[in-house]
């Protein structure tokens, strides 16, 4: 980044010169992408697969430490809390450093974490070592392996992320049982000294990580026809926006003569590029009906720009942005998990959509005010990330507060049958062996639903909100309504169908962002999501642990929580209201500008953040 960093920071607004054109890495969609997966699968089997096992220590812990059922599941609360709080700085780190080395470093925190525990001489150690320690070693493991996946493949995302997600289930399936052979033949600190060896491997399987090279630059380009310019200079033109500059440069072609070209130059503001890649802009406070410029009448010769209308030439329509921009947080679409080719513009074009989605930060003027700690400088790529991932301005549309309230909903009520779903099928006489069997259910139930509502969220004709509502509805009803699962079989019947319904919340979360918000604001709005994931998970197991305390039993505790995960799932069914009322609010798409034919318009992208 150097360099040319620094000469972009020095114009205004961030912008480059349009002469300039980065050099892209293109996702192969294949080859090493392939190794790619096979490894982030097989981190998620380590990672998760120990993190969600949680619930087998969980009875080991109680029983060595002689604590309270709240105060010993902090523990396992604080390691997917933490996991999922230092999100952003994972981000801002991988931003920075790449995934490879992330990875590797999460690894060894992770370890050292576990090795760190063998020494607990109470409780709240554990709290430090297993839980804040191992929480941000697997935060650091977690996030470059889905972000690696993105960067590795554009058609075939869907599938390739789903395929390395499913390590998740298939973790918890492999981990529940052998965390319970590891206790019976090792005792709890001879497990935590095997684990802590297991994930280990995960620096040779980050090292698998290897980062994209840069190619060609993609020169493949969409078009306008010229009753589309002049359509969009008329408006340009009434509506007091400034969209359009002209450029004067010489005509190679008539030098002798000194013939002169104009070139108007489009200034592509933050909020003029739609999640569907189509240039939406906007007037000056002033709206009219949303209208498409290639259905739009010609203009009469009277309202065109006198520019355009004593010059009407052809020339390409390239969108270009800095060429110091490399890090991959820097695309919109870096924490998609869906398919691409349901996005128009990728269909259409996907060399303009993968320039229209890189993301150029507004040019911020003084270091000083991004010091990590007041202190503690930061890098220009991590300034960047930090500053997409954590501003709570977001906060302030109705549409994403309401998601993000069922977030926190959901997540509370997460995390609690993965730690108690064991002891409570103890307390009612169930073989040991048996009960930790529970956990793999749960896990391998998780995989199928993540493959299922993944493939449905693909299909055209089904709703992906409605889709997500039903599911966490159900599982929260079917959470509720567990206490009267007595027997095993009911209890294995409870743990399949959790395992199921929960797996939306993974495969879909990014999904229905992307629908509600737009593609722009999805690294904004995902990484405010992961502060209410984690702070949710951090109090939700503790919270239910402190309900037994009182009551003497966990009932109240997955009713309550149960109804927190069902009630997530309804409040959604307002986001539509919501939505026609913001509509009605802000009506006004004035223009939209569909890259389909050939012109000759240079876009110059001046300042497009996420």
């Amino acid at each position: 980044m150097g360099k040319g960093r620094q000469e972009e920071e020095k114009r205004p607004n961030g912008t480059a010169d349009d002469s300039e054109e980065p050099n892209l890495p293109v996702p192969p969609d294949g080859g090493w992408g392939w190794m790619v997966v096979f490894s982030s699968f097989l981190i998620h089997v380590v990672a998760d697969g120990i993190v969600y096992s949680f619930g087998i220590f969980y009875v080991e812990f109680l029983d060595f430490f002689k604590g309270g059922k709240g105060e010993t599941a902090w523990v396992g609360s604080l390691v997917p809390g933490i996991t999922l709080s230092v999100g952003p700085i994972a981000s801002a780190l991988t931003n920075k450093y790449g995934c490879r080395p992330v990875t590797i470093a999460g690894a060894l925190i992770a370890s050292t974490g576990f090795i760190l525990s063998l020494f607990a001489p109470n409780i709240y150690y554990l709290y430090f070592s297993f839980g804040v320690l191992s929480g941000l070693g697997f935060g650091l493991i977690y996030l470059p392996a889905i972000v690696i996946v993105t960067n590795y493949f554009e058609k075939r995302r869907a599938f390739a992320t789903g395929l390395a997600v499913c390590g998740s289930g298939c973790g918890t399936f492999i981990f529940a049982p052998l965390s319970k052979w590891l206790l019976d033949q090792f005792g709890w600190k001879g497990a935590i000294l095997i684990q802590a060896g297991i994930i280990l491997n995960c620096v040779a399987l980050g090292a698998l990580f290897r980062p994209l090279e840069e190619s060609v630059p993609r020169r493949k380009h969409n078009h306008l026809d010229d009753e589309e310019v002049e359509a969009l200079v008329k408006h340009s033109e009434h509506s007091g926006n400034p969209i359009v500059k002209f450029k004067k440069h010489q005509n190679r072609n008539a030098q002798k003569k000194g013939d002169t070209h104009l070139s108007p130059i489009f200034n592509v503001q933050p909020n003029m590029i739609r999640s569907d890649g189509a240039l939406h802009v906007i007037g000056n406070g002033k709206s009219t009906p949303g209208k498409s410029v290639g259905s739009m009448s010609p203009p009469s010769p009277r309202h065109l720009h006198p520019l355009v209308s004593e010059k009407r030439h052809s020339s390409h329509v390239t969108l270009r942005t800095p060429v110091s921009v490399r890090g991959p947080m820097y695309r919109k679409d870096i924490f998609y998990s869906g398919s691409l080719v349901n996005i128009p513009m990728y269909r259409s074009n996907p060399a303009m959509y993968v320039t229209s989605i890189t993301s150029i930060p507004e040019h911020i003027s003084s270091a000083e005010d991004w010091k990590l700690f007041g202190f503690i400088k930061l890098s220009p790529e991590m300034r960047d990330t930090l500053k997409q991932m954590l501003d709570f301005s977001l906060l302030k549309d109705p549409v994403f507060l309401l998601f993000a309230i069922s977030n926190l909903c959901t997540s509370i009520g997460f995390n609690m049958p993965f730690i108690y779903l064991p002891d409570r099928a103890l307390e009612l006489g169930i073989d040991s062996t048996d009960a930790a069997f529970l956990i793999s259910v749960i896990g391998i139930a998780n995989t199928f639903g993540r493959i299922v509502f993944g493939w449905l969220s693909d299909r055209q004709s089904v709703n992906r909100l409605h889709l997500y509502n039903c599911a966490l509805t159900i599982c929260g009803l079917w959470t509720a309504l567990s206490p009267l699962c007595t027997t095993y079989p009911w209890l294995i019947a409870y743990a399949a169908s959790f395992g199921l319904f929960i797996g939306v919340y993974v495969s879909l979360t990014s999904v229905v962002l992307v629908d509600l918000l737009g593609l722009e604001k999805l690294t904004n709005s995902f990484g405010l999501l992961l502060l209410f994931q984690g702070v949710a998970t951090l109090i939700g197991p503790p919270i239910a642990g402190w309900i037994y305390d009182g009551t003497g039993s966990y009932d109240i505790s997955f009713i309550a929580e149960g109804t927190m995960i069902a009630l997530s799932g309804v409040m959604l069914w307002w986001i539509p209201c919501l939505q026609r009322r913001r509509n009605r609010s802000t009506a006004g798409t004035d223009l939209e500008v569909d890259f389909g034919k050939e012109c000759d318009i240079k876009v110059k992208v001046d300042d497009v953040s996420a």
